[in-house]
């Protein structure tokens, strides 16, 4: 089906000055990857948040792998996740070996909060992985004192939060592990990839990179003849005493450079889309069947633009809004406990009721920065009408 607003697509287009950005970096890198680009983007970044150490990666799922493995699970240990996410903010720790228990959200908010998460605190408990979920900042000082009682690693999924900020602090700069995204539909892209992984410790940082490319670590500068015995040392990283594999997970230059650009304008963008977002909603205030989270602060970037669905209307309003007004909405996120994926890990067991009721009833409107004003319009239009169509 081809829609007239389709829901994906991309975030935002680039300006003559990024474009010329990217250009120069495809003429002038040397190399590609792992070059002058990304030490200028790393140090931008990490200036930018106000963390000490900022590590540009391929994308969020891979700074997620990178947090999973510096949280160094031992067997039985478990981590606590929102079932209500998108599903690179759990795997990467069952893949490091960690049990997931699965966290309700407050269904105000639509994201966890210091009440949701204590009740999956036990005596196994080794981390919490906090998602700024649409881009709202849950509200990490509380989760934060919680986290400290109980000597718990915190992990910011605030891939959909970048420059959110919670109490004038940035969403992802809380914990001990932020980490953010640039993909295509995030509302800053690094031409469709991207990521970073933040953080404070300088043990952790001072393995990253041969974690990021495949163990690689220099030799002495003093060599006598530089090529022996080979251009470069390959070794296993190490924490504590403990092994880890590495990977390679490393953003090219060219990205790193448009990046580094980007940084400049977030703010104009997530304030773009959050007057965008308040007008659909204001707009529709009077639309009884359509209940969004209303935030007009720093506190909402509004990467997504999702709204609660009234009275077990939801499948029809957004069959409506396809087949009448050819606009795609669509639904996220399934509570990760529901999918084979993690049943079959022995992860389908979850008591999260707000999540289900909100999932089973939610609609996630199209929404980015590239919209003009006359396909808002059309948006807004076009819910009413459906609306008032499937109450009547």
């Amino acid at each position: 089906m081809t829609f007239r607003i389709p829901f994906g697509g991309r975030s935002h287009w680039y300006t003559d000055t990024e474009a010329s950005t990217a250009l120069a970096a495809m003429r002038d890198g040397m190399p590609l990857t792992q070059g002058s680009y990304l030490k200028e983007f790393e140090e931008k970044f990490s200036h930018y948040s106000g963390n000490p150490y900022a590590f540009a990666v391929s994308n969020a799922t891979a700074a997620l792998e990178i947090a999973a493995l510096l949280c160094q699970f031992k067997p039985a240990d478990e981590v606590i996740i929102p079932a209500h996410t998108y599903t690179s903010s759990a795997y990467p720790f069952a893949k490091a070996g960690a049990e997931i228990v699965w966290a309700d959200i407050d269904p105000e908010t639509r994201v966890v909060n210091a009440n949701t998460i204590a009740p999956c605190i036990g005596e196994k408990s080794r981390a919490i992985v906090v998602p700024h979920l649409y881009g709202f900042g849950a509200y990490m000082p509380e989760i934060m004192a919680l986290a400290k009682k109980f000597g718990l690693i915190v992990i910011e999924d605030a891939a959909q939060a970048i420059g959110v900020r919670i109490e004038d602090q940035l969403a992802g700069t809380f914990g001990d592990l932020g980490i953010y995204s640039f993909h295509s539909h995030k509302n800053m892209t690094t031409l469709g990839e991207g990521g970073m992984l933040v953080l404070k410790n300088p043990e952790w940082a001072e393995i990253v990179p041969a974690i990021r490319h495949n163990g690689h670590r220099a030799y002495p500068d003093d060599r006598p003849d530089y090529w022996l015995p080979a251009m470069t040392d390959v070794a296993l990283p190490e924490i504590n005493g403990n092994k880890i594999f590495p990977m390679n997970c490393c953003l090219g230059e060219v990205e790193c450079a448009v990046g580094t650009k980007l940084l400049e304008r977030i703010g104009q963008i997530n304030h773009d889309k959050r007057a965008r977002a308040l007008k659909i909603i204001d707009a529709l205030a009077d639309c009884s069947l359509l209940d969004f989270h209303r935030e007009p602060s720093e506190r909402h970037n509004y990467h997504l633009l999702a709204a609660q669905v009234q009275n077990g209307f939801r499948d029809q309003f957004i069959r409506q809004m396809a087949i009448r007004h050819s606009i795609q909405c669509v639904t996220q996120y399934q509570p990760l406990n529901r999918y084979s994926f993690y049943q079959d890990l022995g992860f389908g067991r979850a008591d999260v009721p707000q999540t289900n009721q909100f999932f089973d009833n939610m609609v996630s409107l199209p929404f980015s920065h590239c919209l003009n004003d006359r396909e808002i319009d059309q948006i807004v239009s076009a819910c009413k009408e459906v609306a008032s169509a499937v109450t009547t």
